[in-house]
């Protein structure tokens, strides 16, 4: 009598692990996606984390790119499990079939998720030039992802696999580059361009103008969101009239130096007085920290 052949250790237990692994990296998406979505701020371990996390590469479409990486991680995860759902027993043929196509649907994704991860690695490393642990941790998660749906099953036809693997890989990196181009674009907003869409009353002009005149000062960069949202709170007319301080190395009229000297951690940082406060501040506030005597009504004409 010839004993039946074991599965290896792996294929028995790929989908658990796979499992397990889509739960590490839906919870730091998810982390990431609420914290952008309230307003929040990012605990970060390493310095420069947050300049990977405010940068442009970070929203898509408008939206959180961790929310996308929440919802391809929730899919690898509900489609690794989804034949645990079926009675091997009543629906044995269901259940073959269904692990049959769930194996193609986790390398298919897999595939594409590593592939946008190195991306964006390379981003990272070359163009932000910061470090974001969140952003490595998910992409060995997606790299793990790939290893084991290699590994996790016997694949009969690997001539397939490959050629299946080349045109997600081609597709994956056609859509990514259409989804940052207005990044790279020439008609796109240059760095340290405000951007502002907001429109200034008199009395918000009339703040920035004192702002300078007393000689504060607001250090910034062109990618950070907060800085953003402070511009937005005075509006397009008064920003211009506000000494900004651009910090970082790439944007426009750039003074790094300037930043460093005055040992600035965070953006936006505001020097008032000789006092460095950071964060967006009301403009109320502002007002109170200069000194300013006219009107706060800033919503107001």
């Amino acid at each position: 009598m010839v004993s039946k052949r074991s599965k290896p250790w792996i294929h028995r237990n790929s989908r658990f692990i796979i499992a397990g692994i889509t739960a590490v990296g839906a919870t730091i998406t998810a982390y990431l996606t609420i914290e952008k979505l309230t307003g929040g701020t990012v605990v970060c371990p390493v310095t420069g984390c947050d300049k990977v996390l405010e940068s442009p590469y970070a929203i898509v479409l408008g939206l959180p790119l961790a929310l996308f990486g929440f919802l391809a991680y929730a899919g690898m995860g509900t489609t690794a499990i989804a034949p645990w759902l079926i009675n091997p027993d009543s629906q044995k043929e269901l259940r073959s079939k269904l692990e049959n196509w769930s194996w193609l649907l986790i390398f298919v994704g897999s595939v594409s998720m590593t592939i946008f991860s190195s991306y964006l690695m390379y981003i990272m490393a070359f163009e932000i030039k910061s470090l974001c642990l969140y952003c490595i941790s998910s992409a060995i998660c997606s790299l793990s992802l790939l290893i084991l749906a290699l590994i996790g099953r016997n694949w009969e036809d690997i001539g397939q696999l490959i050629f299946t693997a080349i045109i997600v890989g081609m597709i994956t990196i056609v859509g990514t580059f259409a989804v940052y181009a207005p990044i790279h674009s020439p008609a796109a907003e240059k760095p340290g361009a405000s951007g502002v869409t907001t429109t200034s009353t008199p009395t918000k002009v009339a703040l920035a103008e004192h702002l300078t005149k007393v000689g504060a000062k607001m250090y910034g960069a062109y990618w950070c969101s907060h800085c953003q949202d402070q511009k937005q709170l005075f509006g397009k007319e008064a920003v211009s009239k506000l000494n900004y301080i651009e910090c970082d190395p790439k944007g426009q009229n750039s003074q790094t130096q300037l930043c460093v000297a005055a040992g600035i951690r965070a953006y936006p940082s505001w020097d008032i007085d000789g006092q460095l406060e950071e964060g967006v501040i009301s403009l109320e506030n502002l007002a109170k920290l200069s000194g300013y005597q006219g009107s706060i009504n800033f919503n107001n004409p």
